[in-house]
């Protein structure tokens, strides 16, 4: 076994973002690929009914594919995982928008297994703003709604959240938030990067950053390569320090076309937000089976093979313990 196998079969190896396809060849990659557990994405536009149908269905094939994958509500449940040889589900949302109007939804998602939610996508909600507007921060119902996740024990994930958004639900937390998957301006402008500043602002105030390898967001696009990635997370470490630095990938494997036209309407259906184009993964890191190829690549750039654990899922277990609180 080389070095890199070594560390990678040694490393609690976390994904911060994951919104595939899911199924049970989704799960077998997962394996192949090494994965201690991910954060799944089960509601994006959806309204609190279909969401909780969302989590029933995967309930359904967590327990349907039980010898690959275990659902994860602690930190516990992610080395239990990673003992068993199993890929750990944590549900997460990429908006609020499923906590409608009522702050009670947000226990009512937590004791259903949900450990983040993103406080908008894109757009405004009744919380705050997303990355795709003009942004008109925090509303009063949304720092409630951030005291409640706090109570809880459920992450506050800023990825596709506004600028003036993000920043006061920084302040406004008493907990570590996040950045689940993001990328730095500073390699590419893009509305959905973070600024050196951003970058900077989450990490002093004891936040993390999950770094995406999403392509129409890194510097290449999608002529990118696994290399591109690796740049992108030592641009991140320089800035955030290594602990504050894992991997949110953002795999959309998969999935096709009518998926990505739901992603980039307002609530799925309205007004156009962006468009991706074609999408393509990084060359080295095109599946999550290929996850290993990453562990190898950052070690060749310098990293030590300490740091290389806690970038590839050591921080997440630490800040997420934070968090959640067990």
């Amino acid at each position: 076994m080389t070095e890199a196998q070594q560390v990678h079969a040694d490393s609690i190896v976390i994904d911060g973002l994951i919104i595939a396809k899911w199924n049970r060849e989704l799960f077998e990659d997962m394996r192949k690929g090494g994965l201690t557990a991910a954060n799944c994405t089960v509601s994006v536009w959806e309204d609190f009914q279909k969401t909780v149908d969302n989590i029933v269905e995967m309930n359904n094939l967590i327990e349907a594919n039980s010898d690959l994958v275990m659902k994860v509500k602690t930190t516990a449940d992610i080395l239990k995982a990673k003992e068993l040889g199993k890929t750990g589900i944590m549900m997460g949302f990429q908006n609020s928008y499923a906590f409608e109007d009522q702050l009670g939804y947000v226990q009512v998602f937590k004791d259903l297994g949900v450990g983040v939610v993103q406080m908008c996508y894109n757009t405004q909600n009744l919380v705050g703003t997303g990355c795709y507007e003009r942004d008109g921060g925090l509303s009063d119902y949304g720092r409630e709604v951030v005291a409640e996740m706090n109570r809880v024990g459920i992450m506050c994930d800023l990825s596709h959240v506004g600028s003036k958004t993000s920043e006061e639900v920084i302040l406004e937390s008493k907990k570590p938030v996040c950045y689940s998957h993001c990328l730095p301006s500073g390699l590419k402008a893009h509305p959905r990067n973070k600024s050196d500043e951003e970058l900077k602002f989450i990490a002093d105030h004891g936040g993390f950053v999950g770094v995406t390898m999403f392509a129409p967001f890194l510097k290449n696009g999608i002529d990118s390569t696994i290399d591109d990635y690796a740049e992108a997370i030592e641009y991140i470490v320089n800035i955030c320090g290594v602990d504050n630095v894992g991997i949110g990938t953002d795999f959309t494997q998969g999935h096709g076309h009518d998926f990505f036209e739901w992603l980039t309407h307002d609530k799925g259906y309205a007004r156009r937000l962006t468009n991706f184009g074609k999408i393509v993964n990084p060359a080295g890191i095109r599946t999550v089976g290929e996850f290993p190829n990453l562990t190898e690549t950052l070690l060749k750039r310098g990293f030590n093979a300490t740091d290389v654990a806690k970038i590839m899922g050591g921080n997440w277990v630490r800040v997420l313990k934070d968090v959640w609180g067990e």
